[in-house]
């Protein structure tokens, strides 16, 4: 990556649009891993997939929605 170039964040449970649609037609992602690689699910399926950091960057067309707090991160 050249230097300068702003690394932009992401955080589990953020929700991401991608610029290609999946095949099941949703343009929706959720970040389920963060690191080297991004793990993503799919909004409309549920399918997992990982991408390299950089990927994601380039792919990346909408405004990122972060995580909101769910049942999810209540139960406990």
């Amino acid at each position: 990556m050249p230097a300068g170039e702003p690394v932009v964040e992401l955080h589990i449970g953020d929700r991401v649009t991608l610029g290609k649609r999946h095949p099941c037609g949703s343009q929706g992602w959720r970040v389920t891993r963060v690191g080297a690689d991004i793990g993503l699910r799919c909004e409309g399926c549920g399918r997992r997939v990982m991408l390299e950091r950089r990927e994601v960057e380039r792919r990346l067309v909408g405004a990122i929605d972060p995580a909101s707090v769910d049942s999810e991160a209540t139960d406990g």
